[in-house]
């Protein structure tokens, strides 16, 4: 099943990144292909709202801490937005809550890369 990957272009360069349901080893490779062509194409300031998702697999922590170093190297960032308790739990365990800016929504996340989101 492929699962629904939306993406959303913000002031100032960001681009937002939705997937919805769980990032595990059958969902992962749609996402890591949106974030790669986000980052391919020089759009280094993505923010993922892991609003509507449920489950983060080790490969789905994986492709973030991938996406996140390759931003990084190239001058920009990965932030994260609206974890879910569960989720938030899984990020705690592995001790991501440090490497990322985590955010509330995508609005605060838009704001810490310096960005608001656009209207319309």
């Amino acid at each position: 099943m492929t699962p629904t990957v939306m993406r959303q272009e913000l002031a100032n360069g960001a681009v937002c990144i939705a997937p919805e349901g769980r990032l595990d080893t059958f969902t992962v490779p749609a996402f890591e292909a949106a974030l790669s062509e986000q980052l391919d194409s020089g759009r280094l300031r993505l923010i993922v709202s892991l609003a509507n998702v449920t489950y983060v697999s080790s490969s789905g922590l994986r492709a973030l801490l991938s996406a996140r170093r390759r931003a990084r190297e190239a001058g920009g960032d990965v932030v994260l937005s609206g974890l879910a308790p569960r989720v938030r739990e899984i990020f705690e365990m592995v001790g991501f809550v440090g490497l990322f800016g985590i955010y509330a929504s995508v609005e605060e996340a838009a704001g810490a890369l310096g960005a608001a989101p656009s209207a319309g």
